[in-house]
């Protein structure tokens, strides 16, 4: 099981990433998957979640209104759209796959959001 997280950066405030996270190992359609980060000193939170399927989604409150999450089940892949970047969004984001015999988390990806 692999989950490689890319697209983080630096960002000025206000502005868009977007993060993917590119699955192989494990059946991926078959795996709820989630973005979660955690800030220097914090708890690692859960950012955004989308079932196997893609049909439902759930975000943190922090996220509602900015952030999307969005999976492509052909290419095993997850992405976060990110707009209207905060500096309190400034942390290390992860990606999760969840399944019935599946808990993995990849490595993470930081995103940084300063003028």
């Amino acid at each position: 099981v692999q989950l490689v997280e890319s697209g983080g950066g630096l960002v000025q405030p206000g502005g868009s990433l977007r993060l993917s996270c590119a699955a192989s190992g494990f059946t991926f359609s078959s795996c709820a998957m989630s973005w979660y980060r955690q800030a220097p000193g914090k708890e690692r939170e859960l950012v955004a979640r989308i079932s196997s399927a893609g049909g439902r989604t759930n975000y943190a409150d922090s996220a509602k209104g900015r952030f999307t999450i969005s999976r492509d089940n052909a290419k095993s892949t997850v992405y976060l759209q990110m707009n209207s970047l905060k500096p309190e969004d400034t942390a290390v984001y992860y990606c999760r796959a969840l399944g019935s015999y599946i808990d993995s988390w990849g490595q993470g990806t930081q995103v940084t959001v300063s003028s």
